[in-house]
């Protein structure tokens, strides 16, 4: 999920910094550049870490600032299909619980977090079970396996990840203790 990559990124020193195009400049520049985005090869771009070569400079006509090629450390989040992750609900919504995992959120449909049915209760942000006293709330902690995933590097906000919490060893933090208990019991007698 996250990794320590190397890469090589162009970046654009204005010509009032022209005086100090060191490596930490170029640090800060490619942070204000890079950080936050998404690209379909590395994923999305957590922090520029380190600048160990900047090249020669290059003007381009009609463009004020001097051109340099970096080569750098950042640290990368890509979700990986079929990846186990934990994360927080960050919204309850009537289709499921969008589930904070990194930089991203996935969508945790409501078919793929229990075999009961859930209803939504819009009142108190959550998904509650008829059959049982389970629900699933804001800020409650789970665990999911990466299903699907469409990255847009244009809109990293539109990228969709979607979830899955059917499957044993998945769901809600609280349920999976329960079940460890219950088989802990159910094993001493």
């Amino acid at each position: 999920m996250y990794k320590r990559v190397r890469l090589k990124d162009t970046v654009e020193v204005p010509p009032e910094e022209l005086g100090d195009v060191s490596p930490d400049r170029v640090k800060r520049l490619l942070q204000d550049k890079l950080e936050g985005r998404m690209d379909e090869e590395v994923g999305s771009i957590v922090s520029v870490t380190n600048v160990h070569d900047i090249g020669e400079g290059t003007v381009l006509p009609n463009r004020p600032g001097v051109y340099y090629e970096a080569e750098f450390d950042a640290v990368t989040f890509d979700p990986q299909m079929q990846e186990v992750v934990d994360g927080t609900v960050v919204e309850v919504v009537e289709f499921g619980a969008f589930v904070g995992i990194g930089p991203v959120d996935g969508l945790l449909h409501v078919s793929q977090i229990s075999d009961e049915y859930l209803a939504f209760d819009g009142e108190n942000q959550r998904l509650a079970s008829n059959e049982s006293s389970r629900s699933l709330g804001v800020e409650d902690a789970v665990r999911t396996r990466i299903v699907t995933k469409s990255i847009d590097e244009r809109n990293p906000r539109d990228s969709k990840i979607g979830l899955t919490a059917k499957q044993p060893g998945l769901g809600k933090h609280e349920w999976l203790e329960e079940e460890r208990e219950k088989r802990e019991a159910t094993a001493g007698e």
